[in-house]
């Protein structure tokens, strides 16, 4: 089992930044990727970033340039940096943790509020 705890949502405004974390515990290794989902009212699930064991990084079209994704030595500490916020990035934003094998954990998430 792994247990995933975000912090670092609140309520910005536009052109602001914020930082997200995910604490994770437990049976976390090996891991394929982490990650950060997000959802807005009325609106499905949407992949923001990633980046697997290796390193490498994903993001969406809509954040590039303005998030990054990255983890600590340790790896069991997964961040987003969120600069340039616009009201279009208002959701509860997920921490996922994939080991591959269909294994896939979330956190409980944590609002990020963008105000115009």
């Amino acid at each position: 089992q792994v247990q995933l705890v975000e912090s670092g949502g609140g309520l910005v405004q536009a052109g602001g930044s914020l930082r997200l974390s995910c604490a994770a515990s437990g049976r976390i290794f090996p891991v394929n990727a982490m990650g950060w989902y997000r959802q807005a009212p009325g609106k499905q699930r949407e992949l923001v970033a990633t980046i697997t064991r290796g390193g490498s990084t994903n993001y969406a079209e809509s954040v590039k340039g303005r998030f990054t994704v990255s983890t600590d030595n340790a790896k069991n500490t997964l961040t987003l940096q969120m600069n340039s916020l616009k009201p279009e990035d208002t959701a509860v934003y997920y921490c996922n943790w994939n080991k591959g094998w269909g294994n896939v954990y979330w956190g409980q998430g944590t609002q990020v509020t963008v105000s115009s």
